[in-house]
């Protein structure tokens, strides 16, 4: 073990002290030490020279010297043995595996605990030598002033003067500034004072007596003596320590609470205004105006001294904004006085100085803890106010200086409702009310601003910012009263000025996606308002039909059908719009034109956002709008627009959720994908035109360069789901040409697969400035193309995939010429052997194994054996689970389909009872034909069905032989459930037509079986499986998982992409045989709604992955890729019951309404 002495200490420091300068101008640019802090973690990331400096080449070297040897240790012993680590599922890698090991490792704990104390003794040494230098700097500063300061100098600061003779002179100063003497007298000692070092006055035994002589000088008429303390005060402020400046604060502002006691200035009255620049209100507004200075920077440096000194300076800042309730009067006639929180409100009157002391938590849990103990008067005092618009000047009438104490007490508040303990301040007493004012009727009377000059504007960034946060949105805006308060305006048939509503608008647009809505809006057909007030009440409803539970609430007033309608009307209008004539006056005609097209914008663009979910999208479907919408929202999202100022996601989530469905994708098509495809070659092989070449482009490290992978993720969103493969692929030939020039771009789907995916043939591979490079970029997005088994299918049937990868397989050997030839082991060649593992065995997690992608270190790079024709290696299928014998050792091969039989068939006849002997069955079925209870077969089936999975969760194993046959040459894919219950049958065709003829008259089969259900929505193109199942399992994730919800947000990818394709192959290679029979059988049961929690099951236990995947930008990639490990249906059932509980009601309501379409 590397052991730091005394010398590496110093060079350790002088390394970090060159690290800090040379990053010094990023740190010393943050706005925050959080930020700094984020700048230094994030180093390696962001500065290309991180490697090269000195300090982090010692560090290197010094884990090196102090770790290698346990390195290798560890790499010899794990790989000396057979390799198992690499190939058993669920070990680490090599590198995982030595990593874990070392860091566990007796070294590595002491190198830690040696540096960490190392670099603790390096911090503090340069923190001593920084304050070091900061006090000799302060000194020298000090001494050069002295020396130009002749007055003061001849006094105190001779060769031969001391301590004690500057202590004698600070002592003759402050009697010459007793009120006693004259103002002359008083004025020269105030000069001589200015001019002295601050540290030299504030340390001296006469400076109590001095502070009050200077404060009692603060009150003089004569500006001459206050302006010169004001002077001394800001000099001390800016060039003493926190525990001196703190005394000055709290003198200054006892002196200007004692002014104010003194003096009780009057109020100004209606007919009489007050003047700023009368002396005595001047004197007090230059001593506030100090007093505010500090306010607003005290915060940068009281968190390096005791908690003492901040409370002593926030409690005298609240004692005298306070102090009038001494004398006040809460009598209508009494005279009302001005106090020293309107003088404060006219200089800051977005109260500047109370959000920095509410910013950071060290100084807002004082200012908290204040509040509530003695100083919830002002809480309160902030309540009484109504008001205008100010602008600067000298006179101000009293309703001016009400509104500059209103706009600042907003501001207050605004920040106090922000916090929890702010908002337990409520309810407060209040003066001239009877009754505690609550939280909700505090936000009521800042609402009500109905005067022309109101601070409206302010208002409404006040309740924005309550928005912002979740837990303040809740207690303060998702309030009944305070909800009907805001829609008042627009019940009441919009009689509201304008300017007012919109900024209602803004305000619920911001926050209030969980409204509901319990009164039905008036009509705006008949109102006078201008489009750009109805587009932003449109706007607010957006905010709430954007989400699934929002579109819920609104989907009866029908108001998809009225933006269609409206967006139909404005776009006719717009076309009739007359040609602007020369000389014929043009600019009416060109305004018209552009607010009618801007009206039109803003329609189709409140359309659009009705694709954000599932249901949504059926709804703009049948709008007939559809095309025009994903043509807009097409030509937005390649500019790389944001959706709008509130929607934190762009175009991305809306395309992947458009391309579900086969009406979207045909839209999606017709506007025309070219733009991703060229964008994405223009990246992956051409590289940036404008950018000059220095050097050469570094190889990539990643198999898909970063560059690349936003277009990457692009294409797999756009290629989810079969429907856009066969809309974009199907019937459509490849190229293969002959020759293909170098400035030959692909500009369509068909295209890129030609020349990235099918690359079998030498002009195909000139054609490449990155061959490698660039196939490895297709064979990734073959492989998660071929994760939907339906898109595989297509794909192989048009173009042989399979095939070519053999054939490329078999040209990568060594001896081309001979059948001895061994595979050339390289990137492509391990990842076309991949593809061919994944398309050609069927399996869940514990049914087939799928070779890795990674070489491996060593002799052997890569274990996996290679093929160039069938039949596959047995290596990558695994054993088949264990069978249940029976008493005699032998089981019957359809004995799981008797048991599923029974099970199933109990969901459409009782009569079938009597034919299953299971022990099991037979238990159930001897209960459902006790008809002396009340509980129906039905109930007691599912009873039953619940009891026996949760306690024997293997019972069902549903073996049977493999035979893949579609059903229904309709349905544009493969019938994966046909195919699933004929092997659940044990391969009895009689017994599986009769099962799937039975299943075909119950409302499951519309979701669990997509074929079936395919003829009936010929005409919307959307199955209920996805504006049904999918819609419902985003808005249960939403309320029951929401860490995933967000995560699939930021990843522009959504659940219903996935769920489609779970559903769409019954989990086939994502399940084991076992779950995907009791997924059916579930479903089957205990009702349809199970397909909704089935699938919010199985995102809750992949929810780590999911949120670890997302962080790694590959949430997409791993979904489709791979298998869910662990899940079993048994573990969520009880899960699921809840679900059902809390769900049902609404879930299988709207799946039973499937006979009558959504509208």
């Amino acid at each position: 073990m590397s052991q730091l002495s005394a010398g590496d200490g110093l060079e350790l420091q002088s390394l970090l002290r060159q690290l800090l300068r040379s990053i010094s101008d990023r740190i010393s640019g943050a706005p925050s030490s959080e930020c700094a802090e984020e700048i230094l973690l994030h180093l390696e990331e962001t500065d290309k020279n991180f490697h090269n400096y000195e300090f982090v080449k010692y560090l290197r070297q010094y884990v090196e010297n102090s770790l290698g040897t346990v390195v290798e240790e560890e790499t010899k012993n794990l790989t000396t043995g057979d390799g198992q680590h690499a190939i058993c599922s669920g070990h680490d890698t090599l590198i995982h595996a030595v990593t874990r090991r070392t860091r566990e490792s007796t070294e590595y704990q002491q190198m830690m605990q040696t540096f960490k104390n190392s670099m603790t003794m390096v911090v503090e040494s340069l923190i001593n030598k920084f304050e070091e230098d900061q006090l000799k700097e302060e000194n020298n500063h000090e001494k050069q002033h002295s020396q130009s300061n002749s007055q003061y100098t001849d006094n105190c600061s001779d060769s031969d003067s001391s301590f004690n003779q500057v202590q004698e002179t600070l002592q003759i100063l402050a009697e010459k500034l007793d009120s006693s003497r004259s103002k002359e007298v008083r004025w020269e000692a105030l000069q001589a004072l200015c001019c002295a070092p601050p540290s030299d006055v504030l340390s001296c035994e006469s400076w109590s007596s001095l502070r009050r002589n200077l404060c009692a000088a603060l009150t003089e008429p004569d500006p001459n003596l206050s302006d010169n303390v004001l002077q001394f005060f800001a000099k001390s402020f800016s060039s003493s320590p926190f525990n001196v400046t703190r005394e000055i604060y709290t003198s200054l502002a006892k002196s200007v609470q004692s002014s104010f006691l003194t003096h009780k200035l009057r109020f100004p009255t209606d007919s009489v205004a007050i003047d700023i620049y009368r002396p005595e209100i001047s004197r007090l507004l230059k001593q506030i105006r100090l007093m505010n200075d500090f306010q607003r920077e005290v915060t940068t440096f009281w968190i390096r001294h005791p908690e003492k000194y901040m409370e002593e300076v926030i409690e005298c800042t609240f004692s005298l904004l306070s102090h009038h309730h001494e004398y006040g009067s809460t009598s209508p006639g009494t005279e009302k006085f001005l106090e020293p929180i309107h003088l404060l409100a006219l200089l800051d009157i977005k109260a500047i100085w109370f959000k920095k002391w509410m910013h950071g938590y060290y100084s807002r849990t004082v200012v908290l803890r204040l509040l509530e103990k003695k100083y919830k008067c002002l809480v309160s005092d902030s309540h009484n106010n109504q008001y205008l618009s100010l602008i600067k000047r000298s006179l101000y009438s009293r309703k001016e200086l009400e509104y500059t104490f209103f706009v600042h007490s907003v501001c207050v508040l605004g920040k106090l409702l922000m916090y929890t303990n702010g908002r337990k301040l409520f309810p407060i007493k209040v003066r001239k009310r009877k009754d505690p004012v609550s939280l909700t009727d505090l936000l009521l009377f800042i609402y009500v601003f109905s005067d022309s000059l109101s601070p409206s504007r302010l208002v409404m960034e006040v309740l924005w910012t309550l928005c912002e946060r979740t837990e303040s949105a809740a207690e303060c805006l998702y309030q009944s009263p305070v909800i009907e308060t805001l829609l008042v305006p627009v019940i009441v048939n919009l009689k509201t000025p304008a300017a007012t509503l919109t900024l209602i608008a803004d305000v619920l647009a911001h926050g209030i996606n969980e409204l509901l809505l319990d009164k039905e809006l008036s009509s705006l057909s008949e109102s006078d308002t201008s489009h750009a007030l109805c587009g932003a009440f449109i706007f607010v409803c957006r905010q709430i039909y954007n989400t699934c539970e929002g579109l819920q609430v609104l989907r009866p007033y029908g108001l998809h059908k009225a933006v269609a309608a409206a967006w139909k009307k404005a776009s006719s209008l717009s076309e009739r719009v007359p040609t602007p004539v020369p000389g014929a006056a043009p600019r009416a005609s060109t305004q018209e034109l552009q607010d009618m097209l801007l009206w039109e914008e803003t329609l189709l663009d409140s359309l659009l956002n009705f694709v954000a979910t599932p249901k949504g999208l059926l709804l703009l479907q049948q709008t007939g709008a559809i095309n025009e919408c994903i043509s807009y929202m097409f030509s937005r999202f390649t500019k790389k627009l944001q959706v709008s100022r509130c929607e934190k996601f762009g175009y991305g989530v809306m395309v992947t959720q458009v391309a579900a469905t086969a009406p979207g994708v045909v839209a999606l098509h017709s506007s025309g994908t070219n733009a991703v495809v060229i964008e994405l070659w223009s990246t992956l092989e051409c590289g940036s035109e404008d950018v000059r070449v220095v050097r050469p482009k570094p190889t990539p490290m990643d198999p898909i360069d970063r560059s690349c992978l936003k277009y990457f993720l692009s294409l797999v969103n756009l290629l989810s789901s079969s429907h856009s493969v066969w809309e974009l692929l199907g019937r459509q030939p490849l190229a293969n040409k002959s020759e293909y020039t170098l400035r030959e771009m692909p500009t369509s789907i068909p295209d890129l697969i030609d020349r990235l995916i099918a690359v079998d043939s030498d002009a195909k591979i000139h054609s490449l400035f990155h061959y490698e490079q660039s196939h490895t970029f297709g064979l990734r997005l073959l492989s998660v193309l071929c994760c939907n088994l339906d898109s595989f299918l297509l794909l192989e049937s048009q173009y042989s995939i399979c095939s070519m990868l053999l054939q490329s397989q078999r040209e990568n050997v060594t001896e081309t010429d001979t059948n001895k030839g061994e595979f050339i082991i390289d990137s492509l060649s391990v990842e076309r052997n991949h593809v061919l593992v994944r398309v050609c065995v069927v399996g869940g997690p514990s049914e087939r194994r799928l070779p890795p992608r990674a070489l491996q270190e060593g002799e052997h790079p890569y274990i996996w054996p290679m093929f160039s024709s069938y039949p596959l290696p047995h290596c990558y299928t695994l054993d088949p689970p264990s069978i249940h014998l029976n008493s005699q050792g032998m089981r019957n091969v359809d004995e799981d389909a008797d048991i599923y039989w029974c099970i199933i068939v109990l969901i459409f006849s009782p009569i079938v009872f009597s034919s299953c002997s299971d022990c099991e069955i037979s238990a159930l079925l001897a209960a459902s034909d006790d008809t002396k209870s009340e509980e129906s077969w039905l109930e007691k089936c599912q009873r039953q069905y619940y009891k026996i999975m949760t306690s024997k969760p293997d019972i069902l194993t549903g073996n049977g032989k493999l035979l893949l046959s579609s059903l229904q040459d309709e349905y544009p894919g493969h019938d994966w459930l046909a195919c699933t219950v004929f092997l659940i049958m044990a391969g009895d065709m009689e017994r599986s037509l009769c099962l799937l003829l039975n299943l075909s008259s119950l409302l499951t089969s519309a979701f669990i079986w997509p074929a079936r259900i395919h003829a009936s929505v010929t005409e919307s193109g959307i199955l209920p499986v996805y504006w049904c199942t999918a819609h419902y399992v985003e808005m249960l994730l939403k309320a029951q998982v929401p860490l995933v919800h967000s995560a699939f947000r930021m990843s522009g990818f959504t659940p219903s992409q996935m769920c489609i394709h779970w559903l769409a192959q019954c989990f086939w290679n994502y399940l084991d045989w076992t779950e995907i029979c009791h997924y059916i059988s579930t479903c089957v049961v205990m009702g349809p709604d199970y397909q909704v929690y089935t699938c919010v099951a199985i995102f809750k236990h992949l929810q780590p992955d999911i949120l670890q995947h997302t962080q790694d930008q590959e949430l997409q990639v791993f979904l489709k890729e791979q298998p869910i490990q662990g899940f079993k249906v048994s573990n969520y059932l009880k899960f699921m019951e809840g679900l059902e509980r809390s769900y049902r009601n609404i879930v299988l309501t709207d799946m039973t309404s499937i006979k009558n379409p959504v509208e």
